[in-house]
């Protein structure tokens, strides 16, 4: 069993997208002609004996927590074992009925075992059903103890629905009724349109990844579009009064979406309450570059409003953020308000390799890193704040180059060392991990007291394999200036509703502001359900193309850069 962590020393704990486990890399040859790489998605987390269970696309084996800080993975091959695929518990699907945990992965033209346990954070499983005759592709299921009934639902598809039907509690058979459930409608809903800014027009967008919840008598049916590979991914909600049907199109969609920032995309989850019963959405990061299928996994705050709306907030989705608390407002958010303090700042390093340049480190892009010309000891990145600011967290992504493994590799590790300074001179050591045996690819250090300085170097010591490679070194606190002020001329420019034009995408403009590294910009179709976040740094403008073609839309922007966050502006309305 290996354990990694999302590292905390305070009371409050906290931790930063993408979450930081041991991903594999990917097992599939075709998917490694651009280099071998990490690679996970389509992410359920489960809460069962008040523990998390969290299962994801290939990666032979599982991992649980206690708390949602420290995840502790399982070894184990569900299907290898007794079926020749490639995938590995590809989408699976997992569910809690009757006090024990039930796992099955997508069963697309194979009849494949569900597998149950009563002993999960032990490899103790055994078989529940020896086939499951749907053959369900992205399955999701609903347990519902009220009605002591088992719904699945399923589909991954460009052209066809998603599914579902009831299957028997004890057989887990279906007596064959299947109904269709939804359908996208790109040509109302701006955001299902396929491509990286839902801008193609010659390919029908993709629809999977159901999930159900249920919520004061009502069924949440969740699922992502319009493809796994883009920035926009993310998942919509249709709600009923019924498991099978009468489903509508909830008015606030999508409700988990991050397009900008850090780390994009959140599609293609699942929601799950802690151990407080606060909501959570988990869910698919994109970065798409050495494959369309090369991804990492999310976790944001999510809930259901007094009127029964279903929201995720994923403003400041990658910056640290508290874990559960008793009296969480996930409304609200649970961001730290720590910012940013390198963005774009000045950067020192021991080599390049190519045109992997050493800004790609501190650009707040995913998709670009910076790697040296080895992976050998001594290799080093530093970066300048370009004042003594209060640092109170960093987080380390490290990139993928020239990595020679493929699937799950066990007992792999990175080490390091981070030194700071004032003066770029005289050097202490801030962080030391020179004796880690942990495979931490997105290692998120809080520190136990925060530090004064104003650069950062972080040493390599040992890499799993590849080059020492970074797509974000990322130090997290405040500086010593002042925040930006309130944003001044905010636009939002949309075709009139009586003439001819396009009404699911708005051109939005803002008068930049000198001080500020970006901007959030807030969105919904209610005053005060402004639920919709989109991160931009360094422009003054944002073509969004992510709206439904019918309605009325309220916005609000707020400046933010390594010093804190401005007042937001007032909400202006566009019809």
């Amino acid at each position: 069993m290996l354990c990694v962590g999302l590292h905390s020393y305070g009371q409050q704990q906290t931790y930063c997208n993408p979450i930081n486990i041991d991903y594999g890399y990917t097992p599939i040859e075709p998917f490694t002609t651009f280099g071998k790489h990490r690679a996970t998605a389509d992410p359920v987390i489960v809460n069962y004996k008040s523990k998390y269970f969290l299962f994801s696309t290939n990666q032979w084996g599982y991992w649980w927590s206690d708390d949602m800080l420290h995840w502790n993975f399982i070894s184990r091959k569900f299907l290898r074992e007794r079926n020749k695929v490639w995938d590995e518990l590809c989408a699976p699907g997992a569910f809690v009925m009757n006090n024990e945990l039930y796992l099955i992965g997508s069963t697309h033209g194979k009849a494949f075992s569900m597998w149950k346990s009563s002993n999960p954070t032990k490899d103790d499983w055994e078989i529940a059903v020896d086939s499951l005759k749907v053959g369900a592709w992205d399955p999701g299921f609903l347990y519902d103890k009220d009605k002591d009934k088992l719904f699945l639902y399923w589909g991954s598809s460009n052209v066809f629905p998603i599914l579902g039907t009831e299957l028997d509690t004890k057989t887990f058979q279906s007596d064959g009724y299947v109904k269709p459930i939804l359908t996208l409608h790109p040509e109302d809903h701006g955001w299902e349109r396929f491509g990286e800014h839902n801008d193609n027009t010659f390919f029908q967008p993709f629809m999977e990844g159901a999930w159900v919840t249920k919520h004061n008598g009502k069924y949440y049916m969740q699922y992502g579009a319009p493809a796994t590979e883009f920035s926009g991914y993310a998942d919509g909600v249709y709600v009923s009064e019924s498991p099978l049907s009468g489903f509508a199109y909830q008015k606030h969609n999508p409700f988990s979406y991050k397009p900008g920032g850090f780390a994009r995309g959140a599609g293609h989850g699942a929601t799950y309450q802690d151990n407080y019963g606060n909501w959570w959405h988990t869910s698919t990061i994109t970065i798409a570059k050495k494959n369309n299928f090369e991804r990492r996994i999310g976790i944001w705050p999510a809930g259901f409003d007094t009127d029964d709306v279903m929201y995720c907030n994923t403003a400041y989705g990658d910056y640290p953020t508290y874990l559960p608390q008793k009296d969480a407002d996930h409304i609200k958010g649970l961001f730290t308000g720590w910012m940013l303090l390198n963005y774009n700042k000045p950067v020192q390093v021991s080599s390049t390799l190519g045109g992997y340049k050493p800004n790609f480190a501190v650009n707040e892009d995913l998709e670009t890193y910076w790697s040296a010309k080895s992976g050998d000891k001594g290799e080093y990145f530093q970066t300048d704040l370009g004042e003594v600011s209060t640092i109170k967290a960093i987080q380390i992504n490290y990139a993928d180059q020239d990595a020679e493994f493929m699937g799950k590799m066990l007992e792999t590790y990175h080490q390091y060392k981070i030194y700071i300074s004032n003066d770029g001179k005289q050097w202490k050591t801030l962080v030391d991990k020179s004796k880690n045996k942990t495979d931490v690819p997105h290692d998120y250090i809080e520190l136990e007291r925060p530090a004064k300085g104003r650069f950062l170097k972080l040493e390599n010591i040992h890499m799993p394999t590849g080059k020492f490679a970074l797509s974000g070194f990322r130090v997290f606190g405040k500086g010593s200036g002042e925040k930006p002020t309130t944003v001044q001329n905010f636009v939002v420019l949309r075709a009139n509703p009586a003439q001819y034009g396009e009404r699911r995408s708005s051109w939005i403009k803002w008068r930049q502001n000198d001080i500020a590294d970006g901007y959030v910009i807030y969105f919904g179709k209610d005053p005060d359900k402004l639920y919709g976040s989109i991160m931009v740094y360094g422009t003054n403008e944002y073509w969004f193309t992510g709206m439904d073609r019918t309605d009325t839309y309220y916005f609000q922007i707020e400046a933010f850069n390594n010093n804190g966050v401005s007042e937001r502006t007032e909400v202006i309305e566009v019809k």
